[in-house]
């Protein structure tokens, strides 16, 4: 239920700027639609859907509209697993092998192309925690940037499009490759949650796709978050496009013919749909330190640790990401923490927002960040993907100004 915007110390009339904003792109061709949700105080202040589903068939966006939300998985996943933590199940720094014997002997990249590395051993073994946050030596394919990742990409690592292709498949492919550093070394953006999903998988005995319905969705009452669009769910769900040189809008992903209407690879680090209502719950779990609606997921304790910065000496990302490489966040002023990017300072960072906030976004430009002194959720999702020329528009940045300027108490 929606709220009068001041009844939770927010501004109707600034909070009506996202709209305008919001609709300046839409109406110039370059964003098909948008759903932005913002909540304070535990309570809905504004919730407004702009545009359509897909510009090809005119289909409005509401409320209930269904997108692929991508890395907004890898906050899930990591729940997922901190939940088997609680049950004694495993520790943060259990190194990965103990789970993956087959990585025991790991090695890193020091110069060749796939098959013919020249490597030298580890330093130390990657542990469970730096799988959770990004400091596990491992990469995304995507990034273009290295011999190592070049190799995923040829081996089609992580591609959910592979017919039959699992969790499993991965993580033996994963095997014959180096890492970029060795762990703990450096911070970078990879399949590091794919894996955290296969240790899920491995641990509780359940495939991801279980595991997280019943002991994290489920519970949280998120009936339209999953690996898989139903038929009866098709109507609701939005087309993804990915931005031209001209700002014209290509389909790259056609909702009648989708890849999300069957899934083998259920990704934990980015292959989950949802609606702004159900990441919302989400969220409001977090906020409230483990607890929604009298169900308790997670204790207060786990909540604090999982949204410190763990990186080390508290450093934030800009010294310790590797350059020239894509992510869900700026470097600067930014931490990270076991799931989710931590604000360290928004001076630093030269965006608004509170110290220990924490956030993350997903490749088709949804994004979500919680304020804790605030009390403050913001869910935003549009389908536009953020990788490749031209750069994909500051929607974060600007929705960040745009929401928290409508503070007024």
């Amino acid at each position: 239920m929606l709220v009068k915007p001041e009844e939770v110390g927010l501004s109707s009339a600034r909070l009506g700027r996202i709209s305008d904003h919001l609709r300046r792109y839409i109406d110039a061709g370059k964003l098909a639609g948008t759903l932005t949700l913002v909540a304070r105080r535990g309570k809905i202040a504004y919730f407004e859907p702009l545009g359509h589903l897909e510009v090809e068939r005119k289909r409005p966006v509401a409320p209930d509209s269904i997108f692929r939300i991508y890395s907004m998985t890898k906050p899930i996943a990591s729940v997922g697993l901190m939940m088997l933590w609680e049950q004694g199940r495993l520790q943060l720094d259990d190194p990965v092998h103990k789970f993956i014997p087959a990585w025991r002997d790991q090695r890193v990249f020091v110069g060749g192309n796939h098959p013919a590395w020249k490597t030298a051993p580890v330093e130390r073994p990657m542990t469970v925690r730096d799988l959770l946050t990004h400091t596990s030596g491992l990469t995304y394919g995507f990034m273009e940037r290295t011999n190592v990742d070049a190799a995923y990409r040829k081996l089609g690592v992580a591609d959910r499009t592979r017919s039959g292709y699992t969790a499993r498949d991965m993580v033996a492919e994963l095997v014959a490759l180096p890492l970029e550093f060795s762990p703990g070394a450096r911070w970078n953006y990879s399949v590091s949650t794919d894996v955290v999903g296969h240790l899920i998988e491995l641990i509780s005995g359940q495939r991801l796709d279980a595991y997280l319905r019943e002991h994290v969705l489920q519970p949280l009452g998120m009936t339209d978050t999953a690996f898989v669009v139903t038929e009866n769910q098709n109507k609701r769900f939005a087309a993804n496009y990915q931005r031209l040189a001209d700002d014209s809008l290509k389909l790259v992903d056609d909702p009648a013919r989708s890849t999300y209407r069957d899934c083998a690879f259920f990704s934990g680090g980015g292959g989950l749909v949802s609606t702004a209502s159900d990441y919302f719950r989400f969220a409001s779990m977090t906020l409230n330190k483990g607890e929604l609606d009298g169900i308790r997921l997670l204790g207060r304790k786990t909540v604090e640790l999982m949204t410190m910065n763990h990186l080390p000496d508290g450093q934030d990302l800009t010294n310790l990401a590797l350059p020239g490489m894509f992510t869900e966040t700026a470097y600067a002023g930014v931490g990270f923490g076991l799931g989710f990017s931590v604000m360290q300072s928004p001076a630093r960072a030269q965006i608004i927002g509170t110290p220990g906030e924490y956030f993350w976004g997903g490749a088709a430009g949804t994004a979500f960040w919680i304020d804790p002194g605030e009390q403050m959720i913001v869910v935003f999702m549009t389908q536009i993907m953020q990788m490749g020329l031209p750069a994909p528009y500051p929607l974060r940045r600007e929705l960040r100004t745009l929401t928290y300027s409508a503070v007024i108490e």
